[in-house]
């Protein structure tokens, strides 16, 4: 009896430690008699007792590490301190096992290492301003090196960059500085656009004004011209029925030398300062003379 109980808890032990259930997204390093073995999938997998143990029990999730903050000098000796996180994720169970001691462990100062070295090259400006470009060569460098450990680096991510406090002081003053020149820029720049637009306004007015004066100018030397030349031709006209009516009435001489007085009568009447009278208008003036002498002696 006692043997049956003592035989039926060795079976129970037995089953215990030969029936292993592995959980969804894990993995089992199965050794025997200290030798690797297999890797245990998810599922039910049955080893043998006192030959075969779990050895690891590995997560294929992705996992984050938080590397601890570190403080690294850069290329014009500043002293800042980078805060980074590490999200990777095991390929291969069997090397991440049996080709590292302590898989965190090492890509924590891979990390350490590789931060120092691509910070150190930079300005502190440029680490300010380049923090994809140190993700993207920090996720690279670690992922080439982690790569012979069964393990992916899918992302590398700075939280955060301290600078030392007097360095911090120094930026707000130029970030302030900075800030108050470009709002100086745009009121000088909105001044200079203003005095523009004025300025264009006033030439367009000018040129508006002086185009309305030559307009008047000109339609004014039009008017003057169409009246001269209606007086003109009214005096064409006149002239030319005097000289029809003289032709008419078939006039002597002196007629005409009367008439051609009256007619430079007419003419020295004008705005004209000088009158030039033609030379043979001379004899007929001094027949006239020689007349009102003879008239003057009769009466």
């Amino acid at each position: 009896m006692y043997v049956l109980i003592a035989l039926l808890i060795i079976i129970i032990i037995i089953a215990v430690k030969s029936i292993k259930v592995v959980r969804q997204s894990e993995v089992y390093i199965i050794e025997r008699l200290g030798k690797f073995h297999k890797v245990a999938d998810a599922g039910l997998t049955i080893i043998i007792p006192f030959f075969d143990h779990v050895r690891s029990v590995v997560s294929l999730k992705q996992q984050t590490m938080d590397v601890p903050p570190q403080g690294v000098i850069t290329k014009d000796n500043v002293t800042i301190t980078i805060d980074t996180v590490v999200f990777y994720q095991i390929t291969d169970p069997a090397k991440a096992v049996y080709e590292i001691q302590s898989l965190k462990k090492g890509i924590e100062y891979l990390a350490i290492t590789t931060i120092r070295d691509i910070v150190g090259k930079m300005d502190l400006d440029a680490t300010f301003s380049s923090r994809d470009g140190i993700n993207a060569q920090l996720r690279t460098i670690l992922d080439d090196a982690t790569d012979r450990w069964g393990c992916k680096i899918d992302r590398v991510e700075i939280k955060d960059i301290t600078p030392p406090a007097d360095i911090r002081d120094a930026m707000e003053k130029q970030m302030n500085a900075e800030r108050n020149k470009r709002a100086l820029i745009l009121e000088a720049e909105a001044q200079r656009q203003s005095a523009v637009t004025i300025a264009e306004g006033k030439k367009a007015a000018a040129i508006l004004e002086a185009e309305a004066d030559r307009e008047a100018r000109i339609r004014r030397a039009a008017g003057e011209a169409q009246a001269i030349k209606a007086v003109a031709e009214a005096k064409s006209k006149e002239i030319a029925m005097v000289y029809d009516a003289i032709k008419n009435a078939d006039p002597d001489e002196k007629l005409v030398q009367i008439k051609s007085l009256e007619a430079l009568e007419e003419i020295a009447k004008g705005d004209a300062n000088k009158v030039f009278i033609p030379f043979e208008a001379t004899s007929a003036l001094s027949s006239l003379g020689a007349a009102k002498e003879i008239f003057t002696d009769k009466k």
